[in-house]
C-alpha cells in the first residue's frame, strides 16, 4: 500500500483519493479494516488530524463506516457507488466533449459508433 503525495491539493484530499482508488482497484474490499489513523499517521508521517480528516471525507460519501472501539471498514456498497460516479464522470468529462467535437466534424451517430468500435477492436 503506497501513497504518493504532493503540492497540488491538500494532503487529505489526496489521501481521501487514494484510498478510494484502492477500494475501487479491490485492495480494500467491502468490510475489511482500512489502516487506523495512527497506523497511516506513522508511517506517512502525516498529522493524524489530516489522516482523520481525509478518512472522514470517505465515511460523508458514504464509502467507509467507523465501527466504535474496531476502527473504520469498507462499506458493502461502496465499489459500486464508486463506480457509478466514475461512470457519471466518464459521461460528463469524455463523452460529452466527443459527441460535442464529432458535430463540429459533422460526423453523425452511426459514424461516431464505428469510430469507438474501431477503437474497441485495436486494443
Amino acid at each position: 500500500m503506497n501513497f504518493t503525495f504532493n503540492q497540488s491539493r491538500p494532503i487529505y484530499q489526496q489521501l481521501a483519493d487514494q484510498l478510494e482508488e484502492m477500494i475501487f482497484l479491490g485492495i480494500f474490499n467491502p468490510h475489511d479494516q482500512v489502516p487506523s489513523t495512527t497506523q497511516l499517521s506513522q508511517q506517512l508521517h502525516v498529522n493524524p488530524a489530516t489522516i482523520l480528516k481525509g478518512m472522514n471525507q470517505l465515511v460523508d460519501k458514504g464509502l467507509l463506516e467507523k465501527k466504535r472501539g474496531l476502527g473504520m471498514f469498507v462499506t458493502a456498497k461502496a465499489p459500486a457507488m464508486i463506480q457509478a460516479k466514475r461512470q457519471e464522470d466518464f459521461y460528463s468529462n469524455y463523452v460529452k466533449a466527443i459527441v460535442a467535437e464529432a458535430c463540429k466534424l459533422n460526423i453523425n451517430e452511426d459514424t461516431l459508433i464505428n469510430l469507438i468500435k474501431r477503437g474497441y477492436d485495436h486494443d
